[in-house]
């Protein structure tokens, strides 16, 4: 009888062993092409388009790049992102001043409209080998991560600027795509009246490089943890375990995901400080956070 019983547990697990393993394999294809990638101006949905709706949208192109995470030359599968905004938005998008991409795992980068007119922006939805669309990110502890629905690159071989941008504008998972006023849309980030020049650099450094993983008095990316309300890091952090922190994460905490102020910017150490003086005058600027757009 004890036999019996056991050989139908066993059967029952290999069972739902079989159906677990199927829908493993058939969730990730199935996700990747029925996600609806909202297009949004000032709020408002303007479109909402699935990776089978975009190949008819726009032409797809083999682009070759070098892959800042991974430090490597790598061949991608790509819509030009001028010709899908043209498609979604007309021409208003160059009236626009930010575009906002929001991503499934809570990052949230805001461009400048300029950057997408001066250079050739693309975005990713495949590998050109038809290999997983997947990346081992070496600026994030060599972390595994999804890049799909859609991931922004740049044609950055033959540029030393967008080179210099590092990953800052290089947003994956992306779901949403926005037009928007910055100070509109992110009100609560602005520095004090009349702050200082340093200070106003260092805003414009921590929209860049810090904003789109982490929030302060509640906007910006949810990836990372709010730097400003109800206490602010420079409350809390000395100020060179700061710097280090900043810098190279990693040197202060054991497999740290948080990639450090690339390398490639100029005059680093500058922008370091400048970042860490925006973050003391907001200490002094503290405000309830609201509701963000994230999921």
């Amino acid at each position: 009888m004890s036999n019996r019983i056991s050989r139908n547990f066993r059967n029952i697990f290999l069972v739902l062993v079989a159906i677990c393993s199927n829908i493993c394999i058939l969730a990730p294809a199935y996700s990747q092409s029925d996600i609806g990638i909202e297009f949004k101006d000032k709020g408002q949905i303007v479109k909402t388009l699935t990776l089978s709706d975009l190949v008819t949208a726009v032409p797809a192109a083999s682009l070759k790049v070098f892959e800042i995470h991974e430090k490597k030359d790598h061949i991608y599968r790509a819509y030009p992102a001028r010709a899908l905004f043209d498609k979604t938005f007309g021409n208003e998008w160059k009236k626009a001043e930010e575009i906002v991409f929001i991503s499934m795992d809570g990052y949230q980068a805001s461009i400048p409209v300029t950057k997408f007119l001066s250079h050739d922006a693309y975005f990713a939805f495949a590998h050109d080998d038809s290999s997983p669309f997947t990346m081992t990110n070496i600026l994030q502890n060599n972390e595994a991560v999804q890049l799909g629905p859609l991931y922004l690159i740049w044609d950055n071989m033959q540029s030393k600027v967008l080179l210099e941008d590092g990953a800052s504008d290089m947003p994956y998972q992306v779901k949403s795509i926005e037009l928007a006023t910055f100070a509109t849309r992110f009100p609560n980030l602005s520095p004090p009246a009349k702050a200082s020049a340093e200070v106003q650099h260092g805003f414009f450094h921590f929209r860049k490089h810090c904003m789109a993983c982490h929030t302060i008095n509640g906007e910006g990316g949810g990836k990372a943890p709010e730097l400003n309300y109800p206490t602010s890091v420079v409350e809390y952090i000395k100020p060179e375990y700061l710097t280090r922190w900043i810098e190279n994460p990693s040197s202060i905490r054991h497999n740290s995901l948080m990639p450090g102020l690339a390398q490639e910017i100029p005059d680093r150490t500058k922008v370091t400080n400048e970042i860490i003086a925006y973050l003391k005058a907001m200490s002094t600027t503290k405000r309830s956070p609201k509701r963000q757009d994230i999921d």
